[in-house]
């Protein structure tokens, strides 16, 4: 009894002191533009009590105790700030906070928020990119973008130049989910693989997962890109134009109702349009290259967001994407079209510290190719909707958030006389919490999808952990399970292959395998499991050190059955013949692992980073254990970034890659067939036949090893006070390495990447 009414008292007494403490909840901005500023620093000096902003602006310091205090808020790039505030028991003080632009550079001494987070976020096989950061790679065709900085990473493999696509940790392109302002984006890279559909100046930040994402994200096996827009500039009307002999762009924001004292609101509007001219200019320009480049895309994009006084606001956008390749190599003519129209809002409810975020969209990608040798075609659409609603509170240093979503697809793919149609609805619920205990932060989450299109939940827990051995050396860990039902129809016989078809695993209405080595599917579900394990350390104040070793398992992974009708493979006189030679689908299993080191410097002028990437990918089908293309051993990224002079108006960037041989097959022969319409009649002496390809071991042999240097200047010029010019000089594998592309197999000869490429251009701020 004496034991009961002491833990009572206990209770009694934690629950009277909990009472007694209060909470700051606000938005910090830009005090010239309006913009939301992230990863800014806000604590109480003097005390242990702080936060940092997030991708919205927002922050939560709660389980303050009452009394007076002063709120400091600092950000690199702002004037330091610092409020009087005064907290009281079970209140929430709402702030709005405008910092001004720094006139002068801070000192590098100064503790940014993203070293903080790094104690206080778990932060595995994560890469947090702004448009900054981008802007320190070498601008190849006058501009940096999103796709020449995501082939950088650590983790990420880049097949080609020419209609290359991004593999991370082992997982293929249909693995990638990809997310724009909370819209699911399909295909958001260029056919000339230098440029994504994404305008470099509009990205507030890109959050790039490789692995162990928690279960706020569903439906891919790999990896998430989640890019989030900035809004338009609330204060005044600005742009920029940009031109180059790749391409042009234009940007264009403003307010249409300013911050008023009469109103409590603001409605802005961002507009960016970016094209590209190469197939014209190459001729002039680079006509030393074999062929044009036939490479042409225009991308509009524009936004409006309608802004509140209490940081609650409703952004509504629309896209519409467009790509298109005129005689690539003189064998085939492709385009697609990406549109898409879509709106999230945040809302921030009264007397409360949670924030309420919500998305609707809809996107429409249709792609076409049409072989100009043969006259065949190709087209496949994938169109549909995804909303979800996102719930996150605040409790101290920890989180708790959890969300719905839905998503409806309709994939449609037509190869020349051959349609299928497939329709999917996935649903999802996720849970996440985040805590921190002494020096642990741990992440445990959860997740139920259900597939409509094959009937299926699959739970998948998930778990990050990090510990904070020293102030300056973590070990960090996940694992998680993840699903996808989307595949792909794109062959993988060359690593050179523009057309993707999308489909959606349908069982009842594809005609696809129904065992596996010799045991009966019962689940067409591509499934994967990720571990991941590493260390960060702070070598010093600028220098990072960052190591990640991973091994992730694929399995039931649909893919074109290679086999079908494949006879050589069959034993004699098997009957029945087996499904795998007779079906167009098969399933396999695969697993990927390997190691990432990354090594980062940033100081006040000076920016390296140095990446390795050590991996290996398997795929197992019905017969054999291969490589699939995309599988380098050894890939080398360094990245270096110095500006110059008083006014650092002066910017060189260098940024080399060095990349082991992709897997390829060889070409044993060909031999002609001749169909012999004529009957006995037929000339089979002079009568011309079709050409077929034998084959050699699949993926037997590799490329030759790859590597290119690409170099660009900056200058910047001051017109005015609200106008800046900047003109740039970028050269292309500046060495001009003869980097093997592929080998072309009707002619045996050998396709190079591109060549030295030297471009200029200049970008108008007004």
């Amino acid at each position: 009894m004496k034991k009961l009414s002491t833990f009572l008292l206990f209770i009694f007494f934690s629950t009277l002191i909990f009472s007694q403490t209060g909470s700051i909840r606000g938005f910090v901005y830009d005090k010239k533009t309006g913009e939301p500023i992230i990863f800014t620093n806000v604590y109480l000096l003097n005390t242990s009590h702080g936060s940092s902003t997030d991708v919205n602006g927002y922050f939560v310091i709660s389980k303050i105790p009452k009394g007076d205090f002063t709120l400091k808020i600092s950000s690199l790039g702002y004037e330091e700030k610092t409020i009087p505030v005064k907290i009281k028991p079970n209140d929430i003080l709402s702030l709005k906070i405008e910092l001004e632009p720094a006139s002068k550079m801070l000192s590098a001494v100064e503790i940014s928020a993203e070293r903080q987070a790094s104690r206080t976020e778990s932060q595995v096989s994560i890469e947090k990119i702004t448009s900054k950061d981008i802007t320190q790679m070498p601008a190849i065709g006058g501009t940096a973008d999103l796709a020449q900085y995501m082939q950088v990473l650590p983790g990420v493999v880049f097949t080609g130049d020419q209609g290359g696509q991004l593999y991370i940790r082992g997982g293929s392109a249909i693995q990638n989910k990809v997310l724009l302002d909370g819209m699911v984006i399909f295909n958001p890279f260029h056919s000339i693989g230098l440029f994504s559909v994404f305008e470099t100046d509009i990205i507030r930040n890109a959050d790039i997962f490789t692995g162990g994402f928690g279960a706020k994200y569903g439906g891919r096996l790999s990896s998430v890109m989640d890019i989030t827009t900035r809004d338009g500039n609330k204060k005044t009307t600005q742009g920029k134009f940009g031109a180059s002999t790749f391409g042009a762009n234009i940007l264009l924001e403003g307010p249409i109702f300013k911050e008023d004292t009469s109103r409590s609101f603001t409605l802005s509007y961002l507009l960016t349009a970016k094209n590209s001219y190469l197939s014209y200019s190459s001729k002039k320009i680079y006509s030393y290259i074999d062929g044009s480049l036939p490479y042409d895309f225009l991308d509009l994009y524009g936004k409006l967001t309608l802004a509140a006084d209490n940081g609650s606001k409703l952004n509504l956008f629309g896209f519409n994407f467009t790509d298109k390749v005129n005689k690539y190599k003189s064998i085939a003519n492709f385009d697609w079209s990406n549109k898409g129209v879509g709106g999230n809002f945040i809302i921030l409810p009264g007397n409360s510290s949670a924030l309420i975020e919500a998305v609707f969209a809809y996107s429409d990608y249709t792609v076409n190719m049409e072989e100009t040798t043969t006259g065949d075609k190709k087209t496949s659409n994938i169109g549909g909707f995804n909303v979800g609603i996102t719930t996150t509170n605040y409790y101290g240093k920890d989180q708790f958030k959890f969300g719905l979503e839905m998503l409806g697809n309709t994939t449609k793919t037509k190869v020349n006389s051959l349609e299928q149609t497939d329709y999917s609805t996935e649903l999802g619920a996720f849970a996440i919490y985040k805590g921190i205990w002494g020096k642990l932060v741990y992440e445990p989450s959860f997740r139920l999808s259900y597939y409509a299109s094959i009937g299926e939940v699959s739970p998948e827990p998930r778990l990050a952990l990090k510990y904070n051995i020293t102030d300056s050396w973590r070990i960090k860990a996940a694992t998680g399970l993840y699903s996808q039902s989307f595949i792909d129809t794109k062959s993988d016989r060359d690593i050179v292959n523009l057309f993707t078809g999308y489909l959606t695993i349908a069982p009842d209405g594809m005609n696809i395998v129904r065992s596996f080595r010799g045991e009966e599917l019962n689940s067409y579900l591509q499934k994967s499991t990720h571990f991941i394990f590493g260390t960060e350390i702070d070598l010093t104040r600028t220098l990072t050190l960052n190591i990640e070793g991973y091994y992730k398992t694929m399995n039931n992974l649909v893919s074109l059955n290679r086999y079908k009708d494949d006879l050589e493979h069959l034993e004699y006189g098997e009957n029945p013949v087996p499904d795998y030679f007779t079906k167009d689908y098969a399933v396999e299993n695969g697993k990927a692992y390997g190691m990432d080191i990354s090594l980062k410097y940033d100081d006040d002028r000076l920016y390296i980073w140095t990446v390795y990437s050590l991996g290996k990918v398997t795929r197992e089908d019905e017969l054999v254990e291969y490589s699939p293309h995309y599988d380098r051993r050894h890939n080398v990224n360094v990245l270096l970034s110095y500006q110059m002079g008083l006014d650092r108006s002066w910017e060189v960037s260098l940024r080399w890659n060095y990349g082991s041989g992709f897997p390829y097959t060889p070409t044993a022969g060909a031999q002609e067939l001749l169909d012999f319409q004529s009957g006995i009649n037929s000339d089979y002496v002079y009568s011309n036949g079709e050409l077929k390809q034998i084959y050699g071991q699949y993926n037997s042999k590799r490329l030759p090893e790859y590597h290119r240097l690409d170099f660009s200047a900056k200058k910047k010029f001051t017109l005015s006070k609200r106008s800046l010019l900047e003109l740039n000089l970028s050269v292309t594998n500046i060495y001009n390495r003869e980097n093997m592309f592929y080998y072309d197999r009707i002619s045996g000869q050998r396709v190079d990447q591109l060549p030295i490429m030297p471009s200029f251009g200049m970008l108008l701020t007004f």
